[in-house]
């Protein structure tokens, strides 16, 4: 198998250059996973507006699954990689607000 070299881009700037490698490779693999998936998942202030935003959910549960993978726990890795799927290929969506539903029976109260 040939490993596959991806250009990256921040803007404007290369960051394939030798002082960036160089910077990555003092994180593990395992720190470098964890931070993304920490940068992806949505913050709780986010979370109204990018619920039900398919990429943004797909990427967040991929990078969990990453995570997961490079951990070797293949059981907490799949179900995420499913959801991610399902995100993408639209079988997913997302659940009604549990406090959104609290408030409604309030008010009918």
């Amino acid at each position: 198998m040939t490993q596959t070299k991806i250009q990256i881009e921040h803007q404007g700037k290369n960051l394939n250059s030798a002082e960036t490698q160089a910077s990555l490779k003092s994180f593990s693999t395992e720190e470098l996973a964890q931070a993304l998936a920490q940068k992806l998942a949505i913050a709780p202030a986010d979370w109204h507006r990018l619920s039900a935003n398919r990429a943004v959910r797909a990427r967040e549960q991929a990078a969990a699954a990453l995570v997961y993978m490079l951990k070797d726990n293949p059981e907490e890795a799949l179900p995420r990689l499913t959801q991610a799927i399902g995100w993408l290929n639209k079988t997913l969506k997302a659940p009604p607000c549990p406090t959104h539903g609290e408030k409604r029976k309030a008010q009918k109260n």
